[in-house]
């Protein structure tokens, strides 16, 4: 179920004794190349092609799915299911405008900065399929997008294979988010034809949105090549990591470590504790959780591949374990967990006490569930308002200004050997 990791008693570098998911060496890559050439080559073909082989589903003669569309599935959902997803829309909105940066002025002898922020033109969604239906992502990804004044979202998520279509419960939520586009194209050619573009779909300024280990590699390649910005984060399979103790019912961590292992292969779900009683017992209700899980296969593909029950010397240490994996969830089931806040240095999000799943966090406490896995949370965040906008600034200088700054701009530009720079100010202050 979870294999055993003893680090009491290591000293110094902990870091060797943790061992790591990998991409699958270079086989993503490759594949992930052949097909964004391709896409591009090939346009709008390539994604039919593509959509018949791995989804098993033949796309019609029209690739954009009908807006009426979107608006009939909000008729069709059941009002329980329409309800949660007003409520989610309405606290991931409420959460994220308050991420919205205001206009600021900047004056100093002489010379004034204003700074401000544009939305891009058009961002792209994606929002993965196959496995379960998520209609929470297309929330994330396009709420966020609308508060940042984004004129134009476009959605693609991968059809379904029973039915050819993109499920009711997808396209219901795109209707209460808005959503200006949205095409039946999964995968790593998704990306490609928001990037470079189709002859159905044009390309956008950005990409955001989770999904394999395919279309995360995806969305670096493009990003590499200078078509499209995307996030720094990398937002792969899920992960999860639960720090616990005997002060919280085994039944809460337990569930927590198999909620994330529940969305497929590729992610980690690791149990950090400082006593063998508390991960015997949880381990044991695991047993008897998964054995019944409608998902058992994904659960245990999960599980059995980079899953484990880590034995600490004590809960800072195993904060400094979590910080080295630096993980997609973080929750905190223990005692005094707020007290071990400050020493968390690396995580995309953090669920402290008994009653703080990463589930509430998934679906309805505010922040946005595209978080940074594969040890990106080092040096990234949760998708917000900002990454859908551009940062621009404003400068003017008056006649005190110029006087004041022109020497060291003519020393610095010297020392440069760029003369023009220097120039630029000296012709400025000659006598007109």
């Amino acid at each position: 179920m979870l294999k055993r990791l003893d680090l009491r008693g290591v000293a110094g570098d902990l870091e060797a004794h943790l061992p790591r998911p990998t991409l699958g060496g270079d086989e993503p890559v490759e594949a992930v190349r052949a097909i964004l050439a391709d896409v591009k080559a090939r346009g709008d073909q390539a994604l039919r092609d593509y959509t018949a082989r791995f989804d098993g589903v033949e796309l019609g003669a029209e690739l954009r799915v009908p807006r009426q569309e979107l608006h009939d599935a909000l008729g069709r959902i059941d009002s329980a299911l329409r309800d949660a997803l007003e409520e989610a829309a309405d606290s991931i909105r409420s959460f994220h405008e308050g991420q919205l940066p205001v206009e600021h002025l900047h004056e100093r002898g002489g010379i004034a900065v204003r700074g401000y922020a544009r939305p891009v033109d058009r961002a792209g969604l994606y929002v993965p399929g196959g496995r379960a239906v998520y209609p929470s992502t297309v929330l994330m990804t396009a709420v966020p997008a609308k508060v940042a004044g984004v004129p134009e979202t476009v959605l693609c998520v991968p059809p379904d294979r029973s039915t050819g279509r993109v499920p009711d419960a997808t396209l219901a939520a795109a209707a209460l988010a808005e959503v200006d586009e949205v095409y039946p194209v999964g995968g790593a050619q998704a990306i490609g034809a928001l990037a470079f573009g189709t002859e159905s779909i044009r390309p956008v300024d950005v990409i955001v949105g989770p999904g394999n280990v395919y279309v995360a590699v995806a969305k670096r390649e493009v990003a590499g090549q200078g078509r499209v910005a995307v996030p720094s984060s990398f937002a792969g399979p899920s992960e999860v990591v639960v720090v616990a103790d005997a002060s919280v019912p085994a039944e809460y961590a337990a569930i927590d470590l198999i909620v994330q292992a529940e969305h497929g292969p590729g992610g980690l779900s690791w149990l950090l504790t400082w006593s063998e009683a508390v991960a015997d017992h949880i381990i044991g209700v695991m047993e008897q959780l998964v054995e019944n899980a409608p998902r058992k296969a994904d659960i245990l593909s999960t599980l059995d591949s980079n899953g484990y029950a880590v034995l600490c010397d004590s809960p800072e240490q195993a904060i400094e374990v979590s910080n080295l994996i630096a993980p997609e969830h973080l929750e905190l089931l223990c005692a005094n967990g707020e007290a071990l806040v400050p020493l968390v240095r690396n995580a995309g999000a953090i669920f402290s006490g008994a009653l703080a799943p990463a589930s509430i966090g998934d679906y309805l406490a505010g922040p946005n569930h595209v978080l940074p896995t594969f040890g990106s949370a080092r040096f990234s965040s949760a998708l917000t308002v900002h990454d859908f906008l551009k940062h621009l600034h404003v400068v003017t200088v008056d006649e005190s200004g110029l006087e004041r700054v022109a020497p060291h701009v003519v020393a610095l530009a010297r020392a440069e050997g760029l003369d023009a720079h220097a120039q630029s100010v000296l012709l400025r202050q000659a006598p007109r």
